[in-house]
């Protein structure tokens, strides 16, 4: 008999058993794909979804009056003879802030006001009667109350400036306030007349010497408004951020130049820039929680107001090795609730609310 090789024994034993071992595997055991899918479709079925983030978006931000920052600069250039606001003054609107040099106008006023009255007393000289006679003294109650509202705003200007200079009563302001009120309504009833008289039919042309006369006191009225003009006034009710101007400087008529920053800061909101992939995740009227490294341990709560239409470039981020120079932002203003202790020009932090979690706060 012939002998049996023991090392084709051992090699045929082992490919019995390989074979019989993937009969039993495959008959007891599921395929890897019928075991993923028994995963994914039980076990995953019986665990929860997975968490969402916490807020729909960030996005950095600085804190601003509710109207914004306002950066005052002068409408004619000169040089600055008084600065009568100070920082963290509350102001009202009209108020004087900066007064520039205004002598050089008062002898061209005065010569204005003086060629007025010769060319009132030449048109005097030819009587008018009916609708021309009706004009007339309309006109003259016009200009009257005119410089009547000049005086009362010139004396105005000068109690703001003598109670902020030397400790002035306030109640002379308080005065001078009510009486340019009323001046002011006084002029605009004057004007309202004359509209009715200019409207009613028959009204014949002016003559030579009215239109002398009016020219005249168009004449007083451009030198009145270059004076009013060297008067920095506040735009609005509101708050004296900084002051610039200082006495002696020149100022002038420029947005790069200005010399008062004025906000109302009786509410504040939030200018936030939210990046480009977040942009979609914004909506007017959605939930903001914004945090300050000022107060570390509260929150404040504001609302969506404004969104940008379109991306630009980021404004309050710095860009550099964390910012790529393409990265654009889309800018949002966010309502503070009520009046949050945050000043003006502080960087935050914007956390914007899921729209389904905002709603379910605003149901409470």
């Amino acid at each position: 008999m012939r002998k049996i090789d023991p090392t084709l024994s051992a090699v045929a034993a082992a490919a019995v058993a390989a074979i019989a071992t993937s009969v039993l595997l495959n008959h007891f055991t599921p395929s890897i794909g019928e075991s993923a899918r028994s995963i994914s479709g039980d076990a995953y079925a019986a665990d929860p979804a997975v968490p969402r983030p916490v807020w729909a978006a960030s996005a950095t931000g600085r804190v601003e009056p509710k109207e914004g920052e306002i950066r005052i600069s002068t409408e004619v250039p000169g040089r600055v003879s008084d600065v009568i606001a100070t920082t963290n003054d509350h102001v009202q609107a009209g108020d004087p802030l900066v007064l520039l040099d205004s002598d050089d106008l008062k002898p061209k006023l005065e010569a204005a006001l003086s060629e007025a009255d010769v060319r009132i007393r030449e048109r005097d000289e030819e009587p008018a009667t009916g609708v021309a006679k009706e004009r007339q003294q309309a006109e003259d109650a016009l200009f009257e109350s005119e410089q009547a509202l000049f005086k009362a705003q010139n004396t105005f200007d000068e109690a703001v400036r003598a109670s902020k200079s030397s400790g002035g009563d306030a109640n002379a302001v308080t005065a001078a306030r009510d009486k340019l009120t009323q001046a002011q309504k006084k002029v605009a009833d004057d004007r309202a007349k004359l509209d009715t008289v200019l409207a009613k039919p028959g009204l014949p042309l002016p003559t030579r010497l009215e239109s002398a006369l009016t020219v005249a006191r168009t004449d007083v009225a451009q030198v009145q408004n270059a004076i009013d003009k060297t008067r920095v006034r506040a735009p609005s009710n509101g708050t004296v951020l900084n002051v610039w101007a200082k006495v002696g400087e020149m100022a002038a008529p420029s947005a790069d130049a200005p010399i008062v920053l004025f906000g109302d800061t009786s509410s504040m909101r939030v200018r936030a820039e939210v990046e480009e992939r977040d942009v979609t995740k914004i909506r007017l009227g959605q939930r903001v929680v914004v945090r300050a490294d000022g107060y570390p341990e509260k929150d404040f709560e504001g609302v969506v107001t404004q969104i940008a239409p379109a991306l630009g470039s980021p404004r309050i981020t710095s860009r550099g090795p964390r910012r790529p120079n393409d990265v654009e932002v889309l800018e949002v203003l966010i309502s503070l609730d009520g009046t949050p202790p945050l000043l003006t020009g502080m960087r935050v932090d914007a956390f914007f609310r899921h729209e389904t979690s905002a709603s379910a706060e605003q149901t409470r």
